[in-house]
C-alpha cells in the first residue's frame, strides 16, 4: 500500500551543527518533545534511547535499525517505529551524506496524556464485547505510516513550524491525543489483518474480518457482516470505524486492493479478470480506486512488479 510522508525540514547547515551523526534539535512542550535528527555521513551502531514513550518517523534517508530481540529492518520514509520507555536503539546510517543528510523525528510524549487518553477511551467509547480494550500494543511497533496517522504527525509538525505563545501547547496536546487514538486504530488494522483467523474464534471483530476475507471475490452482504459480530448493522458500523480508523467498506476496498495486489504479480493475467476476481464491479471504478490506494495503476504496478 502507498505510503505517507511526513514533511521534512530544511537541512541545517554544516557549520551550525554540533555533530555530523544524530545532530539533535529539540522542541519541548507540556506533554512531549518533538525531536529533529540528522547525520551528514555514514556510520554504524549509534546508539540512542528515550526516557519516555516514543513514536519516531523517517524523513528522508534510511536507517538500518537493531532493536533487542528482534531481526534488523531498513527503516524508511513513511515508516514510522514506537518504543517503550528506556528501550536501547542501535542504528547504522549506511547511506548518509552531507548532499543528502538522513532525517527522522522522535515524538517523546508523557505517560499522562498516554493514560489520560485511553482512560477517556475506555471509560466513553469502550470497545465492543470481546474486542479488547483500547491499548498501545508494544509488539505492534514498525508502522506504515497510512493517511490519517500521517496526518496528525504532520499536524504536530506544521504546528511547531509556524505556532507562536502559550496556545502552541494546547494545539499540540490536542492534536497528539488524536494522534495517538490513530496509533491504536492503526495498530488495530494490522492486528485483525495479520491474526484473525487465530482470533476469530474469541474476536466478534476477528470474526468478522475473517468474513470479509472469505468473500472479498464476491458481493459482501453488510447485514451478515453485522451478525459475525453478533451486532445491529448500525452498531457494528460504529463500533468498526471507532475500532479500526476506517468503515466497514473502506476496510473491503483496501482488502480487495491488496488481493488485486497479488494476483497482478502475474503478467499473464490482464487487468479486466484482476478486477473482476477482485470483487470489483467495473474496470474503471478498479482502476481509480487501485491508483488512490497504491499510488500507480493496475498495469503500472503489474509492470513494476514483474520487472523486480
Amino acid at each position: 500500500m502507498k505510503k505517507y510522508l511526513i514533511d521534512t525540514f530544511a537541512p541545517k547547515d554544516e557549520r551550525s551543527l554540533f555533530t555530523l551523526v544524530e545532530n539533535r534539535t529539540a522542541h519541548s512542550f507540556d506533554m512531549c518533545e518533538l525531536n529533529l535528527f540528522e547525520t551528514h555521513q555514514s556510520a554504524e551502531n549509534v546508539n540512542l534511547v528515550f526516557n519516555h514513550f516514543v513514536l519516531t518517523s523517517m524523513l528522508s534517508g534510511k536507517k538500518v535499525m537493531k532493536l533487542p530481540k528482534r531481526q534488523a529492518f531498513d527503516y524508511l520514509p513513511g515508516e514510522s517505529v514506537i518504543l517503550p520507555p528506556g528501550e536501547l536503539m542501535n542504528i547504522d546510517f549506511p547511506d548518509a551524506k552531507k548532499q543528502s543528510p538522513t532525517q527522522c523525528i522522535a515524538l517523546t510524549i508523557s505517560d499522562d496524556v498516554i493514560k489520560k487518553t485511553i482512560d477517556n477511551l475506555n471509560d466513553l467509547h469502550p470497545k465492543a464485547q470481546t474486542w479488547g480494550d483500547w491499548n498501545i500494543d508494544p509488539s505492534i511497533f514498525h508502522l506504515t505510516n497510512n493517511m490519517e496517522l500521517a496526518d496528525t504527525v504532520n499536524r504536530i509538525v506544521k504546528i511547531t513550524k509556524s505556532e507562536q505563545g502559550k496556545v502552541k501547547d494546547l494545539m499540540v496536546e490536542l492534536t497528539l491525543r488524536e494522534m495517538l487514538i490513530r496509533l491504536m486504530q492503526t495498530q488495530a488494522r494490522v492486528l485483525f489483518e495479520e491474526s484473525y483467523n487465530m482470533l476469530s474464534a474469541s474476536n466478534a471483530l476477528a470474526n468478522a474480518v475473517q468474513y470479509i476475507k472469505v468473500n472479498l471475490r464476491g458481493k459482501i452482504d453488510m447485514n451478515k457482516l453485522a451478525d459475525q459480530a453478533c451486532m445491529s448493522r448500525a452498531s457494528f458500523f460504529k463500533k468498526f470505524k471507532e475500532t479500526m480508523g476506517v468503515t466497514p467498506a473502506q476496510f473491503i476496498l483496501k482488502s480487495r486492493i491488496q488481493l488485486a495486489q497479488k494476483d497482478l504479480k502475474s503478467l499473464k493475467t490482464s487487468i479486466t479478470e484482476v478486477c473482476y476476481a477482485s470483487g470489483f464491479e467495473n474496470v474503471s471504478h478498479f482502476t481509480k480506486s487501485f491508483k488512490q490506494e497504491v499510488g500507480m495503476t493496475p498495469r503500472e504496478y503489474q509492470l513494476s512488479v514483474s520487472s523486480t
